[in-house]
C-alpha cells in the first residue's frame, strides 16, 4: 500500500466572505490548484496565531505559505513565529512552496531583503520573463521551457535583495525577483498561481470600496484580463511538479 501523501497550507490571510461562499474557504481554492486525489492537506491559519507543533513538521512532504495582506517585513508574534518554522524546514530540506508573502518571508529568513516595492504596487494581470538559463530542461518546468508566464499579481511589497544561494529564475519589467528557488527545495513566486479572474475581480472591488485604490486602478486591473487568462494550468503543472518532486515526461 502506497503511503498518503502529506501537505500542510499555512494561510497568512484570512477567507474573504466571497470565498467562503463561493469556494469554502481559501483551503479549497490552493488544494484545488495543487492539491491531487489521495493526499492529505491540512490547514494551519498562521494569521491567527494557529502552527503545527514542531513534532509533526516531519509527517509533511510539503508546505505551501500563501500570500497575505500583511507586511513580510513585519515583526508581529506570528510573523516572526513562521520564520522559526521556516527556519526549521530549511534545516529539514522539506519542499516549501512560497507565494506572495511566503516568496519573500523565504528570502527574509535566508538572508535576504524584503520591503516595499520600489516602483509602486501591482494589481492585474502581468507577464513575467523566464530565466531560461537558469532552468534545467526536464526540470519541474518540463522540456518545454517558455520565454515567459503570464500570473496574477496582488502586492506592494517585494523582494530586495536575495539570499546569496537564491537563482532567480523569473523577472518582469517592475520586479527584479518574480520567480526564485534555493536549493532544491525552497521554490517561492510573487505572483498567485492560485488566484483566478473572479478572485482577483472581487479583491479589486473590495479594496476599492475601503479607498485603498482610485477607480482608475481598478478599472485598469480588471482591462488586464478583458482578452486573456493567467497561464494557470503551467503554473499549477510546475508547483506541483516541485511540491511532489516529479520530473514530467514531456
Amino acid at each position: 500500500m502506497v503511503e498518503q501523501k502529506r501537505f500542510a497550507l499555512f494561510l497568512a490571510t484570512l477567507d474573504s466572505e466571497f470565498v467562503k461562499k463561493t469556494y469554502g474557504g481559501y483551503h479549497n481554492v490552493f488544494v484545488e490548484t495543487f492539491g491531487d486525489e489521495g493526499e492529505h492537506w491540512d490547514s494551519f491559519r498562521v494569521v491567527e496565531g494557529e502552527f503545527p507543533e514542531e513534532k509533526d513538521l516531519e509527517k509533511y512532504d510539503g508546505f505551501v505559505i500563501s500570500g497575505s495582506s500583511h507586511d513580510s517585513f513585519e515583526n508581529d508574534p506570528w510573523i516572526l513565529k513562521l520564520c522559526e518554522i521556516v527556519k526549521k524546514l530549511d534545516e529539514m530540506k522539506k519542499k516549501v512552496l512560497g507565494i506572495c508573502f511566503g516568496h519573500q518571508i523565504i528570502a527574509r529568513v535566508r538572508g535576504g531583503t524584503v520591503g516595499r516595492a520600489r516602483k509602486g504596487p501591482e494589481l492585474k494581470l502581468a507577464d513575467i520573463t523566464i530565466v531560461k538559463d537558469a532552468i534545467t530542461p526536464g526540470s519541474y518546468f518540463g522540456n518545454e521551457i517558455p520565454d515567459s508566464i503570464a500570473i496574477i499579481k496582488l502586492h506592494q511589497d517585494e523582494v530586495l535583495v536575495l539570499p546569496e544561494t537564491a537563482k532567480v529564475l523569473a523577472y518582469s519589467d517592475k520586479y527584479e525577483v518574480e520567480m526564485y528557488t534555493i536549493e532544491d527545495h525552497f521554490f517561492c513566486l510573487q505572483g498567485h498561481p492560485e488566484y483566478n479572474r473572479d478572485i482577483l475581480f472581487e479583491i479589486v472591488d473590495r479594496v476599492l470600496s475601503l479607498g485603498y485604490i482610485t477607480q482608475e486602478m481598478a478599472d485598469s486591473a480588471k482591462a488586464t484580463l478583458k482578452n486573456r487568462g493567467a497561464d494557470r494550468k503551467l503554473l499549477e503543472k510546475i508547483c506541483k511538479n516541485f511540491l511532489k518532486g516529479r520530473v514530467p515526461a514531456n
